[in-house]
């Protein structure tokens, strides 16, 4: 699952280094130690070499090196053979006790809490909020316990390549029995092994349909640096099960996916069928395809439904590009590269150019969200992080197409997550140095400290240091806002298998809860009732509450679905209060689904410094 840096970047000195290294490993005088003292030296074949050839690195440093850096690899993969129990204890141990003593001093009041820290059966490198209030994560079945080496099956082909799902229901708490087994469907992959597992869905691309159900788009097919794979999949989370749709048009590792305002999914980008190359596939495809209905009924299910592509193409250079549905009803595609901004209409099928961000660089997964803009839908997207080296953020604005800097957060970081809170403001978690290097080499776990930090941002915008959770999480972390307000905190696989005190234990994922400072401000509103049937925009509607004198605002929060710090489907709306009477209060729908794409949402009544209720679940509908 890791990806190939782009080989101009590699700093000069890694070549001195390789070559160095080469001298150790293929030496005569390697292949000449005692036997009896337990060395057996690689016996590497020249069939070998030309398999692990990188062709990037060819290119970059000429055949011969590459044939050196090969080898490397093979002898490194020889002779690290492990990795110490001991070393896993110790490092968590560590970690637990650095983060109580880093945390001592920073109000619940002010700065929110981290709480509970507890096992999981996956690692959540993939993560969905139901609207059951269960949370999907999935990944894949790893062929390493070893952080020093890659764990995903990027490479490998056939039944070793597979992935797993699993729901979380937080109303039955931490332990085991909280979580259940939801395997994906099993799938013949086409890599010409005739070898059925359960779909390797892991690096797909995600997104919400109007009925609650999440639609997973790619996954990889294994070998060749991330070869994509053309699977379709609906995850049912009212009956809890997988359906498989018509194969997509070409293979996808790495897409993005975005929910529009017509309910459709929208999906750009990934790694074809072909393996990975510098520039991702630029076919745009659609689900369901022109001329199906779109899925509204939580009762029906999509089976073998087809996808069709879209008139114009979706040129990006490297993959996972933010993608947004804003209140005009276009979606924004936010390249990595900073020359690589687009919109794209959804009903003509056009694309257009945007201002390039003023930033000039690349932007390696950072986070971006689309911004509160009152009762109306977002028109504007904050960009951030991506480069550990740039602190600052950028926000556009869909209404002139410009962009301007926003406040700097304190440092920069990549793989990071924000999160829209209820009451508005904003929160960063997770961050690295870069994709597999925690500021220390990459595939070495011991993380750069700061990178555990998280920070807020207030109605200002004004960003503070939060305090620090207890795994640094980079590659391939989530986080969501559950419907009572916590933040869940999972992923990166090689930080949850670097610290495991007991790796046999077959629950080598982890969760973290955050309570926000929202949560510790004193009583919470209620909200007692609110409608189970689907709500049409622009029309009132009725929720009871036991504390109505203590509720000044209401509020929609979109679940959140993610991956490498992509998320489509955050947002967040104000509703009017057109009325109360006694413990009634009578709100206003969003006016369209431009403001609000069709789906589940959270609602939250708010007291007047911003804490929230529970949520209730409520479902737009234009057809209700």
């Amino acid at each position: 699952m890791s990806r190939r840096r782009l080989m101009g970047t590699l700093a000069a000195g890694a070549i001195a280094i390789t070559l160095s290294t080469t001298t150790v490993l293929t030496s005569p005088a390697c292949a000449s130690m005692d036997r009896s003292a337990g060395f057996h030296s690689p016996q590497i074949t020249d069939e070998q070499v030309r398999a692990e050839v990188r062709p990037e690195e060819a290119a970059a440093f000429g055949q011969r090196t590459a044939e050196t850096m090969a080898r490397n690899r093979i002898g490194l993969r020889a002779v690290e053979t492990g990795y110490p129990q001991t070393t896993r204890t110790n490092s968590f141990n560590a970690l637990t006790a650095s983060q109580a003593d880093a945390n001592k001093n920073f109000d619940p009041a002010l700065f929110g809490k981290f709480t509970d820290y507890f096992s999981s059966p996956d690692y959540g490198d993939h993560i969905a909020l139901l609207p059951t209030g269960k949370v999907l994560v999935f990944s894949f079945e790893s062929v390493e316990d070893n952080p020093n080496k890659e764990p995903a099956p990027t490479q490998v082909i056939g039944k070793q390549n597979a992935g797993r799902a699993y729901l979380w229901d937080p109303s039955k708490g931490t332990g085991l029995n909280s979580f259940t087994a939801v395997p994906p469907p099993v799938i013949d992959m086409p890599d010409g092994l005739d070898e059925p597992r359960p779909a390797p869905f892991f690096c797909a691309g995600h997104s919400y349909l109007p009925n609650g159900m999440v639609g997973i788009f790619g996954g990889n097919l294994g070998g060749n640096h991330g070869t994509g794979a053309k699977l379709a999949l609906v995850f049912d989370p009212w009956t809890e099960t997988w359906h498989q749709e018509q194969d997509m048009s070409v293979g996808r590792w790495y897409p993005s996916v975005v929910t529009g305002a017509d309910g459709r999914q929208t999906i750009m980008s990934g790694q074809s069928e072909l393996g990975w190359s510098k520039t991702a596939t630029p076919i745009v495809e659609r689900f369901p395809a022109k001329g199906t209905g779109v899925f509204f009924d939580k009762n029906k299910a999509p089976d073998g439904v087809a996808l069709d592509r879209w008139k114009v193409d979706a040129p990006f250079r490297p993959d996972y590009p933010h993608l947004f549905s804003l209140n005009d009803g276009r979606i924004y595609g936010l390249g990595r590269d900073a020359d690589q901004q687009f919109v794209f209409d959804p009903v003509a099928e056009t694309r257009t150019s945007l201002a390039n961000r003023p930033d000039e660089v690349m932007r390696n997964y950072g986070s971006a969200v689309a911004l509160p803009n009152g009762t109306s839908g977002p028109d504007s997207v904050l960009v951030l992080g991506g480069d550990r080296n740039n602190e600052k953020t950028y926000r556009f604005s869909s209404t002139d197409g410009t962009w301007r800097e926003d406040t700097p957060r304190h440092f920069g970081r990549t793989q990071d997550d924000t999160l829209i809170f209820p009451n508005g403001n904003l929160f960063t978690v997770n961050g690295a140095y870069d994709i597999r290097d925690y500021g220390n080499g990459e595939l070495n776990p011991n993380a750069d400290p700061k990178y555990r930090q998280t920070e807020l941002r207030d109605a200002n915008g004004n960003w503070t240091l939060g305090p620090v959770q207890r795994l640094p999480r980079g590659y391939h972390s989530n986080a969501v806002i559950l419907p009572d307000g916590r933040v869940m905190v999972t992923g990166d696989e090689l930080q949850q298998i670097a610290n495991n005190p007991n790796i046999k234990s077959g629950l080598n994922g982890t969760i973290e809860i955050y309570e926000p400072p929202y949560l510790h401000q004193g009583n919470r509103p209620s909200l007692r009732t609110a409608p189970t049937s689907p709500l049409n925009y622009g029309t009132s509607f009725r929720v009871n509450t036991d504390t109505p004198a203590d509720v000044t605002r209401a509020v929609l929060v979109a679940p959140i679905t993610s991956t490498h710090s992509v998320d489509t489907s955050q947002r967040r709306l104000e509703l009017k209060v057109t009325s109360r009477a006694g413990s009634q209060l009578v709100l206003q729908t969003p006016a369209s689904a431009k403001d609000a794409p069709p789906g589940y949402y959270m609602l939250f009544l708010l007291n007047d410094a911003g804490v929230p209720s529970v949520a209730k679940w409520v479902q737009l509908n234009p057809n209700a």
